[in-house]
């Protein structure tokens, strides 16, 4: 009980410092581009102005009246997060949890290693969820923002899932089994999903601006990088802490 009680305070503590410093980089990085796609994406989604008739009868004032207040309904909606406060605070807890949930895995397995792990060694694992979760699975489907055509959901995530299962197989082969083979089969493995293939997004035009998208993907892939190396090095000092306690 004393093991899994550490595991559980130490992924809690280490989600928190995570995702509150993933937080602050979101805020003066993606949060600033993804606001700036979404104006383009509102732009391109607007309806045209239509056509105003040449005459029109008497009523019709009464009519266009009915038409706008059933327009404004039609307007509502799925509910989405107001912006300023609302929104930040809506993603600072998708960060922490997310954050938690990845420090319970690098905990069970500090747990399972049965030995102190120092920040170095947090480090390197945080570097190893990195490539696994951010850098492999984007080569192929990089991040995108608001506005852009995107593939098929189900395919995105299938391809995901595959390519991060696959690289973290294939780097445990190469970092924890010193044979030939083990290094061949780790690259075939790592390698295998970018051959492959992700889903491509269907051929259409978008209003963002191929600049914009491009900044978008090198923010989100430092603030990746900044959130594991964190999540790594945090982890391992508050789990070697509390497990000492």
């Amino acid at each position: 009980m004393s093991v899994f009680r550490s595991i559980v305070f130490s992924a809690v503590l280490a989600g928190i410092v995570a995702g509150a410093a993933t937080t602050a980089v979101q805020m003066v990085g993606t949060v600033k581009l993804i606001q700036q796609a979404e104006v383009y994406e509102k732009k391109a989604e607007a309806p045209a102005p239509a056509a105003t008739p040449a005459a029109a009868p008497a009523a019709s004032g009464h009519d266009h009246g009915g038409h706008q207040q059933a327009a404004a309904h039609d307007h509502g909606g799925e509910w989405e997060p107001e912006e300023g406060f609302q929104r930040n605070a809506f993603t600072a807890g998708a960060n922490v949890l997310t954050a938690i949930g990845f420090a319970l895995l690098l905990a069970g397995i500090f747990a399972l290693r049965g030995r102190p792990v120092d920040w170095r060694e947090g480090l390197f694992w945080g570097l190893g969820g990195f490539v696994v979760f951010v850098a492999a699975p984007g080569l192929g489907l990089p991040p995108e923002v608001p506005g852009q055509p995107v593939a098929d959901l189900t395919l995105r995530q299938t391809w995901w899932i595959a390519t991060a299962v696959a690289t973290a197989g294939g780097l445990a082969l190469l970092v924890f089994r010193r044979a030939s083979w083990a290094a061949l089969l780790g690259l075939g493995l790592i390698v295998l999903p970018h051959l492959i293939g992700a889903p491509q997004a269907p051929a259409g035009h978008t209003e963002v601006p191929e600049s914009l998208a491009h900044s978008f993907v090198v923010a989100a892939t430092i603030t990746g990088l900044i959130f594991w190396a964190v999540l790594g090095v945090v982890t391992s000092l508050a789990y070697g802490r509390i497990a000492r306690a």
